[in-house]
């Protein structure tokens, strides 16, 4: 299973069809799958080899797009980088991954050139004019030609590397397969959604996210058009659900918040809309009743996914209130397993270690941690992907999340570790230990709040902090609430008791 060979199968059953409309490019089928042969022509007579990592430091962009497909058929591995991440942290994805071709825009450029000059000599493509020792992704586009490129080796799989951070703050890339994308976004998600060719989606989120990429896996393995947000904004939003007649809109439970005024304020312009697909986070009870209030005909399915496993639970719409608490029950094809410590599951209504399986690993799951054998053999079990999350069972086979043991938050759907943002605190020099857990946040679902000693005969201010921790990481995982104490809670083994300071974070915001 190939996504490239998908693309030129959507292309030659209806070439004419538009796939992807993004700003005020509409490219078709045909278009899109003639693109790709020349990328992924030109790719190769450059010297690009099957495996190669090709690193795409870009917006939400229909280039971005192109760029993916082209890689898809070349035997290319794509490396997403977040715009929104911090140049520190996409130096570390760049010099981890050791690509053999950056894609960027010009505002990421001292970044890039500052890496490329120290892990070797990567192709530097641009997306606009460009400077000594770069070329133009519209030059490089033209070097190919049109003809399909040779098919790639069976065994030849991976796709994609997706950087997730571990609890060590140190980022690890999961791999993802053809198969998986193919799988999940052309198969599973069809089936439990219901998803058409005469369907119409819009992506609300990034391109680098799974999320975001899963939309474009429903566009060639459905073939249904895309349109692709270059940024969101709510009103924008309403804007092209209107006039491009939308039926499916993906997103996390934020952009949900985010749209709800605006939908409220414009039902008609959503009357298109039959869908809505979310995962990230529990999706609210209260945004659940009012999207029934303002769109009655509108079908929710929020879902359970993670980077390294892909699909995993949905709830669907006619269990959104009898169930409203829960993240639904497995979807066709993978099975869920709730264990103890030891591996052995536990009893219904108890909480434990959330393991699935779908098949052998690369199939949905991710094939491994790039560059990291013990994380990999860490993460399975018997051929179990153990998922680091917290849940339960009850008696109707539905799935409830109780907890993170991979100590992560999630805010607008986004993943942030307690480590990473505990070690950004760590380096100011008034820091001498930091706690992370998460808050409660009334637009994001959740937030970060820290807790903080100092060295002695030091200090700073929270705004301080909350500032430096701007410069270190991307600004999304920054605390939104720091608090100074003497000392930090710990139990007998001397471990911060977590627990303490995520009740104490939910006083203060009480008190606020």
């Amino acid at each position: 299973m190939k996504l490239g060979a998908m693309l030129a199968n959507s292309a030659m059953r209806h070439p004419e069809r538009e796939a992807l409309v993004c700003g005020d490019r509409r490219i078709t089928f045909g278009e899109l799958d003639l693109t790709a042969n020349r990328l992924a022509n030109a790719y190769m007579a450059r010297g690009q080899k099957v495996g190669d990592r090709l690193a795409m430091y870009l917006p939400n962009s229909a280039e971005l797009i192109e760029a993916m497909v082209g890689a898809a058929k070349s035997g290319g591995v794509i490396v997403p980088i977040a715009t929104r991440l911090a140049p520190r942290e996409a130096d570390y994805i760049l010099r981890d991954c050791e690509p053999w071709a950056i894609f960027f825009t010009p505002e990421y450029r001292e970044t890039v050139r500052a890496t490329a000059a120290e892990i070797g000599d990567p192709l530097l493509v641009v997306l606009g004019e460009a400077e000594d020792g770069e070329i133009s992704f519209e030059d490089l586009r033209t070097e190919g030609d049109e003809t399909p490129p040779p098919l790639l080796p069976s065994e030849a799989d991976a796709l994609m590397i997706g950087y997730t951070s571990g609890t060590t703050g140190r980022p690890k890339g999961a791999i993802a397969t053809h198969s998986s994308l193919v799988i999940v976004g052309g198969f599973q998600n069809q089936k439990e959604w219901g998803l058409r060719p005469d369907d119409r989606i819009i992506a609300t989120t990034p391109m680098a996210h799974r999320t975001g990429l899963g939309r474009i896996a429903n566009m060639v393995g459905v073939g249904c058009p895309v349109v692709v947000m270059p940024r969101f904004d709510a009103k924008a939003c309403v804007d092209t659900i209107e006039k491009e007649k939308i039926t499916v809109i993906g997103l996390v439970p934020t952009i949900a918040r985010m749209l709800m005024p605006e939908i409220e304020k414009r039902p008609d312009a959503c009357k298109t809309l039959r869908m809505m697909v979310a995962t990230g986070e529990a999706f609210p009870i209260e945004v659940k009743q009012r999207l029934a209030a303002a769109l009655p005909d509108l079908g929710l399915y929020s879902f359970y996914a993670q980077t390294e496993s892909g699909f995993i639970t949905c709830l669907r719409p006619e269990e959104q209130i009898s169930h409203a608490a829960s993240c639904g029950r497995a979807v066709p094809g993978v099975e869920v397993r709730v264990v103890d410590e030891n591996m052995n599951d536990v009893p219904v209504g108890e909480s434990g270690e959330i393991l699935m399986r779908c098949g052998p690993p690369g199939l949905t799951v991710m094939q491994g941690y790039w560059k990291n054998p013990e994380a990999t053999e860490a993460a399975f079990h018997e051929g179990w992907l153990r998922t680091g999350d917290v849940g339960r069972f009850d008696e109707d086979g539905y799935m409830y999340f109780v907890d993170r043991a991979k100590d992560m938050i999630v805010s607008g759907g986004l993943n942030i570790y307690s480590r990473e943002v505990e070690d950004a605190l760590e380096r100011h020099p008034a820091v001498n230990e930091a706690a992370v857990v998460p808050m409660p946040d009334p637009e994001f679902g959740e937030a970060v709040a820290a807790f903080v000693t100092f060295h002695p005969d030091r200090s700073a201010t929270e705004a301080e902090l909350i500032e430096h921790c701007r410069d270190e990481i991307a600004s999304y995982k920054k605390p939104k609430r720091v608090f100074a104490v003497d000392d930090l809670p710990r139990n007998s083994t001397g471990k911060v008791t977590k627990m303490d300071l995520r009740a104490r974070a939910a006083a203060e915001l009480a008190d606020a």
